[in-house]
């Protein structure tokens, strides 16, 4: 069962039962507050644990009203003129750099930048075009990288190293865009 309820602090509640859940999720969306209740806890106990998480709750909030501020003064990127922007870049880091890759395809996700398939399609973020271009490079390499190791760990660094240097600098650096997918 979802519940759904409006609190005096912060809005609008949105309770949903979850029988995979071990345990009691908090969750900040545009609009609303998500609250993942587990199959074995009540809606009473998913309340109590949310006042107990006010003032985190409230302080996020704050950051994601200013973030969706930010977004809602963005020009709407067309796909088109994204997918040929990105597309040419691509191509010309993956040749300066002897990368190989399969299909390109321009989405409009709201959790990440861009992904690399094992199959090396990668999907690029039509926002990208909101980020500044190093910005854009590094995703764009990224991806790339991913296209030769298929995780996170040190060998990818490594390697990502090799072709942007300070990646998890830029990286960092990255994180102050979020709200452009939001």
């Amino acid at each position: 069962m979802d519940y759904l309820i409006e609190h005096p602090e912060v809005g609008i509640i949105k309770y949903f039962k979850n029988n995979r859940a071990k345990r009691i999720i908090i969750s900040l969306k545009p609009g609303y507050v998500r609250v993942v209740i587990p199959r074995m806890q009540s809606l009473k106990n998913a309340k109590q644990f949310v006042e107990s998480k006010l003032d985190w709750i409230k302080k996020n909030k704050r950051h994601m009203d200013s973030q969706l501020e930010k977004k809602n003064k963005l020009p709407e990127i067309d796909r088109k003129v994204a997918r040929k922007v990105l597309c040419k870049r691509i191509a010309e880091l993956a040749q300066a750099h002897s990368f190989n890759y399969n299909r390109i395809s321009i989405r409009k996700q709201k959790t990440r930048w861009g992904s690399c398939s094992t199959k090396d399609n990668i999907n690029l973020n039509a926002n990208l075009l909101h980020l500044p271009s190093e910005l854009i490079d590094y995703v764009l390499l990224h991806e790339l990288v991913h296209t030769r190791v298929k995780n996170h760990g040190p060998d990818f660094w490594n390697e990502l190293d090799t072709v942007v240097p300070n990646a998890k600098q830029v990286d960092q650096r990255l994180k102050n865009y979020q709200y452009c997918l939001l």
